[in-house]
């Protein structure tokens, strides 16, 4: 039974983690028959969003105790999240990955990774041990390892920055999945494409089901 580690940063894509590609990666994990523990940073988010009127609000709201409204409070801080413990990690996307996680959203190809998550990444990726990423997360693995393959659907202006970091981009349809089998680089494009929740169903399990069967 294989073992992984979900990283979020909050709940709800214009401030958080997206829910639907958090909960569909989690379900295809547990459908698997595999196990996963969930991760947050224990700090503020960037900002608080309205998802109603997409408005930023004057709210200081913790990435991990957002985050436990998806894991349903089992959760813990990311700097308990040890490669060792773990097969692989996975990442889902949403607009709150690119503000709290690394500072796409903000900074475009001159972001920042924080450096928790970095050397998180950068552990799993020493240890040739699978990393998965969903819609916008691709380009923080991209940012971190620089020389590895990955797709984000087929949005020019993100693959140019994706190129900028010297590594490679394959476009792909919805619920594609692009396999990086030298790095165990392993993404898909959600919401960077359209989507019915029911493509993101299928992006989280073909995402899962494409890296269980490159682990050894």
């Amino acid at each position: 039974m294989k073992k992984f580690a979900v990283i979020l940063c909050g709940c709800g894509s214009l401030d958080g983690s997206e829910i639907h590609e958090s909960v569909m990666t989690l379900l295809a994990i547990d459908r698997n028959e595999c196990t996963y523990s969930i991760f947050a940073p224990n700090d503020n988010q960037y900002h608080v969003v309205n998802h109603c009127t997409k408005e930023a609000t004057q709210e200081k709201r913790n990435m991990m105790v957002e985050a436990a409204r998806i894991a349903r409070g089992d959760i813990r801080p990311i700097e308990e999240c040890r490669v060792e413990d773990f097969d692989a990690l996975v990442f889902p996307g949403g607009n709150g990955a690119a503000k709290n996680l690394f500072t796409y959203a903000f900074d475009g190809k001159n972001c920042t990774v924080r450096e928790d998550v970095a050397q998180l990444i950068k552990a799993f990726h020493a240890q040739h041990k699978p990393i998965g990423a969903l819609c916008i997360a691709p380009v923080m693995i991209a940012k971190v390892l620089g020389d590895v393959t990955i797709t984000v659907g087929n949005d020019e202006g993100t693959i140019a920055n994706v190129l900028s970091f010297g590594s490679q981009h394959i476009n792909t349809q919805q619920t594609g999945v692009i396999a990086d089998k030298q790095n165990m680089v392993f993404t898909t494009p959600c919401y960077m494409l359209p989507a019915r929740i029911s493509d993101i169903a299928d992006c989280a399990q073909n995402l899962i089901d494409a890296i269980l069967e490159n682990m050894q």
